[in-house]
């Protein structure tokens, strides 16, 4: 990931096959994420996350094999049907699928909720495991598919004697090799703490590897200016939806907008 400031935006998925709230076939979720992809290259964005949204409750470690396939089926489609650059995120922290699923649809990045530590969820406890992680990726030859680490994420809460955000982030930028830290509010859609978010951005930058520091959640366009300050970079969901939810296809108006106004605060 180059030092420029980037604009992701998040594909979410409705409930995909096997799934409790499973109604579509998977030709026209394909047909859906592909649309609004265009959408996203068209507008200039710089990557499209392709993320399983809709697969509530979500599993606390491995998803189920149909889930693989349904997602690798979506993101190959994606790629095939546009230039705009992949990641995937497979929920709830199902890291090892995200990077297979990224291997084959040729997918820059994968996000990992939780890369580093124990979090209490409503899914249970969830660990990270950055040393299989990493050791898969180095002997699938696919160190250039970069890991994207949530510090503090969203929906979640420490384990144990809490961290501080600077001391969770060197964790993720020197002991577990993240190579981009995203911040989250404390749920689907709410804003970013400031200050977390300058804390984060300045821990990023020490340890002799600093990585970027994206936003990851609650973005708004009245925000960016703000956000701009501490951040290299911004993933939206829920201000490119034509209500401001997460969820459903992304609106080409709402997409244009933010991403008009994010180059005008990040430059």
């Amino acid at each position: 990931m180059s030092a420029k400031s980037h604009l992701v935006g998040v594909v979410h998925l409705p409930a995909l096959p096997g799934s409790p709230e499973a109604q579509r076939p998977l030709s026209s979720i394909v047909e859906e994420a592909v649309a609004s992809a265009r959408v996203l290259e068209d507008e200039g964005y710089d990557l499209c996350m392709i993320e399983n949204y809709g697969d509530v409750p979500f599993f606390r470690t491995s998803v189920p094999e149909i889930t693989v396939a349904a997602m690798t089926r979506v993101a190959c489609e994606v790629r095939r049907a546009t230039k705009i650059p992949l990641g995937i995120n497979v929920l709830r922290n199902d890291a090892k699928a995200a990077l297979a699923i990224a291997l084959v649809a040729d997918a820059r990045v994968i996000r990992v909720n939780v890369l580093t530590g124990a979090r209490v969820t409503d899914q249970g406890i969830v660990e990270g495991d950055a040393a299989s992680l990493l050791r898969t990726r180095a002997a699938l030859s696919a160190s250039s598919v970069a890991i994207w680490a949530d510090v503090d994420v969203k929906h979640s809460g420490p384990l144990g004697a809490p961290q501080t955000v600077a001391q969770e982030t060197s964790d993720l930028v020197v002991r577990a090799l993240a190579d981009a830290v995203l911040v989250t509010g404390e749920g689907t859609g709410h804003a970013v703490d400031v200050e977390k978010l300058a804390s984060v951005s300045v821990a990023a930058k020490k340890g002799g590897r600093p990585v970027p520091v994206l936003v990851a959640s609650g973005a708004t366009i009245d925000a960016l200016p703000l956000l701009a300050a501490h951040a290299n970079g911004v993933v939206v969901g829920s201000a490119i939806r034509a209500n401001g939810k997460a969820g459903g296809p992304i609106d080409p108006a709402a997409s244009r907008a933010f991403a008009k106004a994010f180059r005008a605060a990040f430059g």
